[in-house]
């Protein structure tokens, strides 16, 4: 995963506006998927909790006797895949959820291939509408390009459920809560919660050890972000396992706390040190060219435009 998330990432930066990755870029990429075969692999992390790592941002799953739960979708050659192994643990037992932790395309293109077994997409309720701007967004950008004809753009499955603040319901013998903490990634990011194996999947509000993707267009606040990641710690327990939507190495995909409260710090950073580029005088421009590390966050290695920009523009606003 973390490889084709790179390469994505990449791709898109190639298209970003002036403040964050450009949307149509997730959702131009739709198409490609099926193009290379992805390495994926089935992870169990606790009770009848897992999760699966193909292309785009992880999968959870929930399997038992009596229920079935996919929390995000990625592409869809990777959800065909994810879903025949779901069955497999399942016995081909319906899906009651499909959960859309937020509205990008590489945990949402995938929705079309769980839909017809999915008795309920769930998401909050910002999701639908940020997910069908970005696809109308993106659509206009392929027209807008000369030369052949564009390709047909993908079809937009968008959640049929939706909740505000929080969601909590019995999974068979799983209990499932959603919660949203407010504008942190995108203005409709789910914690989703399994109470029984405390197990947590966090979505894009954790890029482990890497340079975040902040989505200042569909409503993103990084201030927000550092005060959803405390809260999240706060509403937990200390052996809480988390799933992250990326992470640097695929060892890292999952974690604790501690890894939710070193987001929060890497996002403080990059705050003070734009803000400290903006006090010395230095343009957006200036500022989106810096290349040197964080200081105290080597891993994520040098810094790159896509996040220094989104902090100028916060800063700026």
């Amino acid at each position: 995963m973390p490889v084709n998330r790179r390469q994505f990432l990449a791709s898109s930066s190639l298209a970003a506006a002036a403040s964050a990755i450009d949307l149509r870029a997730l959702f131009a990429m739709a198409p490609q998927a099926a193009q290379a075969p992805p390495q994926t692999a089935f992870v169990a992390v606790r009770g009848s909790i897992g999760y699966f790592t193909g292309q785009g941002g992880t999968i959870g799953w929930h399997v038992d006797k009596k229920s079935v739960v996919v929390i995000d979708s990625q592409f869809p050659a990777t959800a065909k895949i994810c879903l025949d192994g779901i069955n497999e643990r399942s016995l081909s037992h319906p899906l009651d959820y499909l959960v859309n932790t937020h509205h990008h395309g590489d945990h949402t293109a995938g929705n079309v291939v769980f839909k017809p077994v999915a008795k309920k997409i769930l998401a909050h309720v910002n999701v639908p509408k940020l997910q069908l701007e970005a696809a109308a967004a993106a659509a206009a950008a392929r027209n807008a390009k000369p030369g052949a004809p564009p390709p047909p753009p993908p079809e937009q499955v968008v959640a049929n459920t939706t909740y505000e603040k929080t969601w909590r319901e019995d999974v068979g013998s799983e209990v499932m809560a959603l919660k949203y903490y407010g504008p942190a990634h995108t203005s409709g990011d789910s914690v989703v919660t399994f109470e029984k194996a405390n197990v947590v999947h966090m979505g894009d509000l954790v890029f482990n050890r890497r340079h975040p993707f902040i989505d200042r267009p569909g409503g993103a606040s990084i201030a927000n972000w550092i005060k959803a990641l405390e809260a999240t710690v706060a509403d937990h327990r200390k052996d809480t396992i988390y799933i992250f939507g990326h992470a640097n190495t695929p060892s890292q995909v999952t974690g604790a706390g501690a890894d939710l409260l070193y987001q929060r710090d890497y996002l403080s950073a990059l705050l003070d040190f734009v803000r400290g580029e903006m006090k010395a005088g230095k343009t957006r421009d200036v500022v989106g060219k810096i290349t040197d590390p964080l200081k105290g966050f080597p891993d994520h290695g040098p810094l790159i435009e896509r996040v220094l920009t989104a902090a100028y523009d916060e800063l700026s606003a």
